[in-house]
């Protein structure tokens, strides 16, 4: 699926630290917790906590942070439909990489099991 090159350079150039606190509303109102949200981040990104709180200081883009990341090899098993786009078939990488992130946490607020979430199996 293809997006428009606007899309992708207006999602590439999003401030992480301005989506970020959204991320923690969503799962801690759906019942979940911000250390379960920084598990996936961590899972799909490499970023513990103290270097995903760098990133944020630093207000690094999305394009950075996926620039700085070693994604999970299983992040090709992140499937499904986010902002009306199916994640699989995004053409642009680095735009996939930021629907993967955002279709895990909607995993997470939905109330998915974690290990579902993290496809380890």
């Amino acid at each position: 699926m293809n997006t428009t090159p606007e899309h992708d350079e207006r999602i590439a150039a999003l401030v992480f630290a301005s989506v970020y606190p959204l991320y923690i509303k969503k799962v801690e109102s759906k019942g979940r917790t911000k250390e379960e949200l920084h598990q996936v981040i961590e899972w799909l990104t490499g970023f513990d906590e103290k270097k995903l709180q760098k990133l944020i200081d630093e207000k690094a883009t999305f394009k950075t942070l996926f620039q700085k990341a070693t994604l999970n090899p299983n992040a090709h098993l992140i499937t499904g439909v986010i902002c009306g786009y199916r994640v699989e078939e995004i053409e642009n990488p680095l735009t996939q990489q930021i629907r993967y992130l955002d279709k895990l946490v909607d995993e997470l607020a939905k109330g998915k099991k974690m290990e579902k979430i993290l496809r380890n199996a």
